[in-house]
């Protein structure tokens, strides 16, 4: 194998965790990352020419993820070959398992300009410039988009957690 070959495999954990992430389920973000490395594939011979193939990647997994928001979804079914997932070695703790659901309902109710910029800098830990040339806007773009969707993001996991309890004093 290649080493740019090794170098294009290398990122394929880190882009299942980004896809993952942005598509909210196992079996879209499997064939976004699928659909990344297809494509990538298929223009193999612009690699020489790609100085982070990190941006690279992730700037092609966001335009076929644009993509697929805006084209209508066809309805599947994913069928199950009988085995548990290789991923999941021990389930984890309830708490731990409802707090990850929180977190993903709430990425999932922020604007998509804001949750991919903040995936990319908080999950994939992205510099600004990188993010910027993988999703083809410029450096201040993403800082005010990641400041918004944090903003966003720290409100919306608030409002689903009771607040502070008011006691009645009864004399």
């Amino acid at each position: 194998m290649n080493p740019e070959d090794r170098q294009l495999l290398d990122w394929v954990p880190r882009l299942r965790r980004y896809a993952r992430a942005l598509a909210g389920n196992r079996e879209d973000a499997d064939d976004l990352v699928q659909d990344t490395l297809e494509r990538a594939w298929s223009r193999a011979a612009l690699w020489r020419g790609v100085a982070d193939m990190r941006a690279w990647l992730f700037g092609i997994m966001h335009n076929l993820h644009v993509d697929g928001v805006r084209r209508p979804r066809v309805p599947t079914v994913a069928l199950g070959d009988g085995e548990a997932d290789a991923d999941l070695a021990v389930p984890p703790a309830q708490g731990e398992r409802l707090a990850v659901l929180d977190l993903q309902a709430a990425l999932d109710r922020l604007p998509l300009e804001q949750k991919e910029v903040l995936l990319l800098v908080a999950l994939e830990d992205m510099a600004y410039a990188e993010v910027a040339e993988a999703l083809g806007i410029p450096v201040g773009t993403v800082m005010s988009r990641l400041s918004r969707g944090r903003e966003r993001l720290r409100a919306l996991m608030q409002d689903g957690r009771p607040g502070p309890a008011h006691l009645k004093v009864v004399k």
